[in-house]
């Protein structure tokens, strides 16, 4: 045997197969290089070998002319071992690829048919461009030359379909596509089978120049069906006759509509009501293999039929065959049949045979043990879902929810949202259903189910005592969500009044009941119950002295986070010094939303996908069903902005960091510098909880004009002319990279607060400079410096600002940024002033650096898996390895990379465990593609950071960023 030598070898131990395998290259390349001409069988011998030593794992470097001379052998043994060699271990690239293309030439043209299928397959397993562009001409001619042989006609049609696939313009079949299609008409059943699977990819881009395919496609599938096994016996398989070739006719049909001739389209209606018929009949045999054959053609004449979707009988037939399935003992059929009744019960012909197996379905949802298949009676019991029976499936989901799996609970979510939106007979009913979501499921109830109650509650005067009632009597329950808490805090700041009349639901009680959730919420939750509270101030004069009394406290005026500061202190002002009708003015009852689509359905389309559209929407078999108030989106709140004099920073409240995609219905934070305002993104909204906690704006910019009236001076400074950064400037920038919002920089003489907001390679900037005395300050001047070149990578716009500062007061400066390079410094901050007649000066860092102009994107797993390698150069990936600095927890890690701005990358990586993003740096010149791979080891307190970007400046800069993050 050829490869008797290394195989003795193989498998004792490592060093020994090194060791045998070096000899041996050793022995081939003496005798490659010897005067001793080799004859063809010691050539394919040792080329043989080293074939099996690369396949061992070993880099092969010599032998490849030699197996490029085999293929000159008129010995078959020869030729299919230099064809192997060449298939595996030459590219495209390769100096020999035009002898390569020579001999693939020769035996193209030498009619031999065993050296024709050796050289299709070759052409067809490298299946290079170069490859395509030499052969693709000469392929269609040998596939439909009447001289070729059956075997020769199979490959050069998996050949042919080969280069299409990879390279679709390089196959012009103008002159050859009647031709091709008529080889459904062939006598050899694999030359049909192979022309089939060519056909349906060509078709998919050129319909129209293969449509005559549909009545041979016809025809050849009517004769298969009517057949006996005994009838092609050669391509029958354990009594089904073709049934490789019966799917893929079936997949062919499938990429037109129904046939327009009569006739035509009778014969095929008789070949799926064959189909349907045989299902019914006793199996010829009891081996697995005989029926999996059988319910392939089965389930892909059902598919046939729901595609044409015209034929009622056929859809009703159809459904009860797959009725037949849902209690199979076979788990995959059962998966097929609730997968194949979803897309069934779309259709307005079927709908109500699909309703006839509720029960059967419900009994799935409760006890299949495969979570595959539980999710698949979900999807069945969603599709199904009318006004007549949606009280049952929502009830029966709501139970289910109970127990369900983690990795489904969300989807479950939002399908009883909007089903018992969509359906709801009366308003209680709905709000009870998700309160009851809230309740079982509150984690994975997102913020646009929550949201939505909250619109509809607004916009139906019916139903808002019953919400307010029925809100608070949840707020009693001992554990409660904090969900469950943002809704309440909501709805009883807004109607809280409908149901004061109560001695057991008084003003007093609801706000303690309230506040006794306080201190177990989250920053955003704890900001919405203060505007509650001043809302109840409003509503509630009784209660104004304790609340006040909670505004004043000192854990509110000196809480560490600046925006519950800031509202405490703003709301403890409003309700001290605005009268009776200024309160009421500024904290009236919330407006109706506006009418928009749903964000739950939005949300639930992008978790499904885009081929889940038409299921979702479900509009054909239900045009009554209206959603409630037609699906809105929420608007801002009415809050007016109190005195700059009063809010020493003005900034708003920070999100949480950047989420890899705003949620339907989330408010647009960005604002674009060359406009004079926020601009909404298309579709989206402010959000209630936006609105409702009234979320202060700084001051309007001034428009573009205004800034380029009054510019800053020409002369950029040198940073020498200002000094160093204070020694605590790069700790203050690092508490920004992962933020927009905050306090940059604080003594007890000036406070300096950032709000920021960037859009690809644009940003702006609030700048709040607070005077922290009662002493004005003189000559303020804030300058921003580029140090370096940076000049020509970042360009920054300033507006001038008021030269005194009262005591107490504050003034906002506006920067515009455009980041025309990537750039490895910040800009610096300088200010000067004066205090009491002394000159005081700091300079800072500015919080602008490269992944600020982050764009997250997404990407499918293969497609990020494909970019990681292209980027594989040493210079193209940073990495490094590090103790953690701060307790390892994945969510604070997870909302640390978004707020680093790429988007994270769910079921991509192997270990769950770890972190995958991706996103591009925008800059004017260029994108710069990144990709990140973050991985912890809370055993050893350890993280391992790998980035790969186009760029080596970019690649070291970002690791850096993000690696004193952790």
């Amino acid at each position: 045997m050829a490869t008797a030598g290394p195989c003795n070898t193989i498998g004792k131990s490592k060093e020994a197969e090194i060791k045998r395998i070096n000899k041996e290259l050793a022995n081939i390349r003496s005798k490659f290089k010897g005067d001793k001409a080799l004859d063809g069988y010691s050539k394919k011998k040792y080329v043989c070998k080293l074939l099996f030593i690369f396949l061992l794992g070993h880099d092969i470097d010599f032998g490849h002319m030699e197996a490029v001379n085999l293929l000159s052998s008129n010995k078959y043994t020869e030729k299919q071992i230099g064809y192997l060699f060449i298939s595996v271990l030459v590219n495209s690239n390769s100096e020999l690829i035009r002898l390569i293309n020579n001999a693939i030439k020769n035996d193209l043209a030498s009619r031999n048919p065993t050296f024709m299928c050796l050289a299709l397959h070759c052409i067809a397993n490298v299946g290079s461009r170069e490859m395509g562009e030499a052969f693709a001409a000469d392929i269609p001619r040998i596939l439909v030359a009447g001289d070729s042989m059956d075997s020769v006609k199979q490959s050069a049609a998996l050949c042919l379909l080969r280069l299409y696939k990879a390279s679709p313009d390089l196959v012009p079949m103008g002159e050859w596509t009647a031709r091709v299609v008529h080889l459904l008409n062939d006598q050899h059943m694999g030359v049909v089978t192979a022309a089939v699977s060519l056909i349906t990819c060509l078709c998919k881009k050129n319909p129209d120049d293969f449509k005559t395919c549909i009545s041979l496609a016809v025809s050849r599938l009517s004769r298969i069906v009517s057949s006996a096994s005994t009838d092609l016996q050669d391509y029958t398989y354990y009594f089904v006759p073709a049934p490789w070739l019966s799917v893929k006719l079936l997949r062919l049909l499938q990429c037109y509509p129904p046939p327009e001739d009569a006739a035509v389209k009778g014969r095929l209606v008789e070949c799926l009501e064959t189909v349907l018929n045989k299902a019914q009949e006793p199996p010829k045999s009891k081996k697995v293999q005989h029926s999996n054959a059988k319910n392939a053609i089965l389930f892909e004449t059902i598919s046939l039929i729901i595609h044409y979707d015209s034929e009622p009988n056929l859809l009703v037939r159809a459904c009860n065959q797959l009725g037949q399935f849902l209690q199979h003992r076979e788990t995959n059929l059962r998966y097929l049949a609730l997968e194949s009744m979803c897309t069934l019960a779309s259709s307005e012909f079927s709908h109500e045979a699909v309703k006839t197996h509720i029960d059967t379905v419900i009994n799935a949802l409760k006890t299949e043990r495969d979570v595959s298949v539980r999710q698949r009676a979900a999807d069945l019991l969603y599709a199904m879902c009318d006004r007549s029976n949606a009280k049952q499936i929502v009830s029966e989901m709501l139970r289910y929810l109970e127990t369900a799996d983690y990795a489904i609970r969300e989807e479950i979510v939002l399908k009883v949202a909007i089903l018992a939106e969509k359906y709801a007979v009366d308003y209680s009913w709905y709000v009870d259903t998700i309160l009851n979501l809230i309740r079982i499921a509150g984690d994975y109830v997102s913020e646009e189910v929550w949201y939505r109650v909250l619109q509809i509650v607004t916009n139906r005067d019916d139903v808002q005592g019953y919400a307010a009632k029925t809100v608070f009597e949840a707020l009693q329950a001992p554990a409660c969500h904090e969900n469950m808490v943002k809704v309440g805090g909501y709805i009883l700041g807004e109607f809280g009044n409908l149901i004061a009349g109560d001695p057991r639901s008084s003003p007093p009680v609801q706000f303690s009941l309230l506040h006794s959730k306080f201190h177990l919420c989250s920053v955003a939750t704890r900001a919405l119950l203060l505007s509650t509270y001043i809302k109840f101030i409003n509503l509630f004069p009784e209660t104004k002295a304790t609340i006040q009394g909670v505004l004043r406290a000192g854990s509110q005026l000196r809480n560490a986070d600046v925006e519950l500061q800031q509202r405490a202190v703003e709301y403890l002002t409003l309700s001290s010094v605005a009268s009776t009708d200024v309160l009421a003015t500024v904290l009236e009852e919330m407006p109706p939303f506006p009418e928009r689509e749903s964000s739950i359905l939005a949300k639930l389309k992008r978790k499904k996908g885009p081929g889940a559209a038409s299921a979702l929407d479900d509009g054909r078999r239900d045009a009554s069903s209206n959603d409630i108030n037609g699906g809105v989106e929420p608007t801002p709140s009415t809050v007016s902005t109190p005195s700059p004099s009063a809010d020493l920073l003005g900034l708003r409240a920070a999100p949480p960091p950047a989420a890899p995609q705003a949620p339907a219905g989330a408010g647009n934070l960005l604002v674009d510098v060359s406009s004079d305002g926020p601009v909404a993104q298309p579709g989206l909204g402010p959000t209630p909880e936006e609105a409702f906690l009234s979320e202060l704006e700084p001051p309007a910019p001034e428009s573009p004009m205004a800034l380029l009236a009054d510019p800053a001076p020409a002369a950029d400074p040198g940073p020498e002319d200002f000094g160093s950064p204070i020694p605590e400037a790069d700790e203050l920038l690092n508490k920004f990279v992962c933020k927009n919002n905050g306090v940059l920089f604080e003594n007890q003489l000036l406070q300096i607060g950032v709000k920021s907001e960037f859009r690809q390679n644009l940003g702006r900037m609030y700048l709040f400079y607070g005077n922290k005395t009662s002493v004005q300050f003189q000559s303020f001047t804030p300058t921003v410096v580029h140090p370096g070149d940076l000049q020509t990578q970042l360009a920054v716009q300033t507006k001038r600002v008021a030269a005194q500062v009262d005591g107490g007061a504050q003034v906002q400066q506006v920067l515009n940024i455009e980041c025309l390079r990537d750039f490895l410094t910040p800009p610096l901050l300088s200010v000067r002033f004066r205090y009491g007649g002394a000159p005081q000066s700091l300079t800072l860092k500015l919080p602008v650096t490269i992944n600020k102009f982050f764009q997250p994107t997404e990407m499918a797993a293969q497609d990020f898996f494909q970019r990681w390698k292209q980027l594989s150069l040493p210079q193209q990936e940073a990495q490094k390895i590090f103790k953690a600095t701060h307790p390892m927890d994945a969510e604070v890690t997870k909302a640390k990379l978004l707020g680093f701005g790429s988007a994270l990358l769910d079921n991509v990586d192997p270990n769950p465990e770890n972190f995958v993003g991706a996103g591009i740096i925008q800059t004017k010149a260029l994108q710069v593609g990144c990709l990140l791979r973050l991985e912890p080891n809370a055993q050893a307190q350890m993280y391992r950071l790998t980035l790969r970007t186009s760029k080596e400046s970019v690649s070291r800069h970002l690791c850096e960023l993000l690696a004193q993050q952790f």
